[in-house]
């Protein structure tokens, strides 16, 4: 429950003071915008990076999720992160623990499995077909993250979308089924809203990092396949309005900054749009029109959440207007008003809350979130 929704709004909150982004980085992109801004990005990020292979044994992308994929958000217990199986708001349905099988884990050593919850393997947010598997990204884990065996498997290689039809609904709610989204009406695999934003991030991430090979992949799964095979967009027009619209509506959470920080120690590279969310609206522009963004144009965000620091961060249009928002507890008692300018400070210090189950009330708007 980190996050509720926002869309196509271009953050003004700076991620840079938690990244730990090498000073000079990004000094290039300095004053760029459009297509311009993303092609000095893939310079950017392509300088330097490595290709560690797909790994095998504890080797390779296995070897980077002890340090990029690890539970210290929600149950903190040092479980493998699973963005297929998490459950943000209560008890994981199943838990996994990270490592081969000989040494207490439970990563997949075979592929005879039929239900979730039997092991994690290594799953192409972008699936591999798309590509036609051709590496180095294969073996990014910027984009390859650790999934449930068997959802991994009913995810097939259907892109990403948003269903009100479901076929198939996994154990924390990700679903597959026909697309409502606008501009495609096959079937899609929709994961849950806490971690929309993530995967946008890393799609938009894959386009910019491959900007140079993407004119041969759109050959690959044309039906399904949302790549475009320009060097410039990227993806098919209305994959682009919904990548834009996941990564507005989910923030950017301190778990993203401390993946991409750790894939940097691995890979020596990152990903700009996790350090940067600015720059997605900068560079790609929705098509979708004002009657469908209008109304979720209104609504704030929060993250992180749970809380763990005593801060609580706002994100939203709605929040420029804002000079107000009121906190109270489960039992509707009033805890803390906040009056500021949000326009200019979208943070706000709790004030010595005991860990437990809040509501903030901003605007006609109540969000929940937890203090740990």
């Amino acid at each position: 429950m980190k996050k509720i929704f926002t869309l196509f709004i271009s953050l003004t909150i700076s991620t840079s003071s938690f990244a730990q982004i090498p000073a000079g980085y990004y000094d290039s992109a300095a004053g760029l915008s459009g297509y311009e801004l993303k092609s000095e990005l893939y310079g950017i990020i392509s300088a330097g990076a490595l290709d560690l292979g797909y790994g095998s044994g504890s080797g390779g992308l296995w070897q980077t999720y002890f340090t990029s994929d690890v539970d210290k958000y929600y149950e903190n217990n040092g479980s493998v992160l699973d963005m297929y199986s998490e459950n943000p708001s209560g008890p994981d349905p199943y838990e996994y623990r990270l490592g081969q099988s000989y040494n207490g884990g439970n990563q997949c050593s075979t592929v005879d499995f039929t239900a979730e919850g039997k092991c994690y393997n290594r799953e192409h947010s972008l699936p591999k077909s798309y590509f036609g598997n051709a590496t180095p990204m294969a073996n990014d884990a910027h984009f390859v993250v650790p999934a449930d065996f068997f959802v991994n498997q009913q995810r097939s290689n259907y892109p990403y979308g948003e269903t009100d039809s479901p076929t198939w609904t996994s154990k924390n709610g990700s679903k597959l089924g026909a697309s409502s989204f606008p501009g495609y009406y096959g079937t899609v695999f929709e994961p849950i809203n806490e971690f929309k934003g993530d995967f946008a991030r890393m799609h938009l991430y894959f386009i910019t990092r491959y900007q140079d090979k993407l004119q041969n992949f759109d050959r690959f799964f044309p039906q399904l396949n949302p790549i475009d095979g320009t060097t410039d967009r990227g993806y098919k027009q209305w994959y682009i309005n919904l990548m834009l619209k996941w990564a507005a509506q989910d923030p950017v959470s301190q778990k993203e900054i401390d993946r991409n920080n750790a894939i940097y120690d691995r890979q020596n590279n990152r990903n700009p749009f996790i350090d940067h969310p600015e720059w997605v609206n900068m560079i790609w522009t929705s098509t979708l029109s004002s009657q469908e963004t209008a109304a979720l144009n209104k609504t704030i965000s929060i993250y992180p959440n749970p809380v763990r620091n005593g801060e609580l961060h706002l994100a939203g249009y709605g929040l420029d207007t804002t000079t107000s928002v009121q906190i109270y507890s489960m039992e509707g008692k009033l805890v803390q008003t906040v009056n500021q300018n949000f326009k200019n400070s979208k943070k706000i210090i709790l004030q010595n809350l005991p860990k437990g189950v809040y509501f903030l009330k901003v605007n006609a708007q109540t969000l929940k979130f937890i203090v740990q």
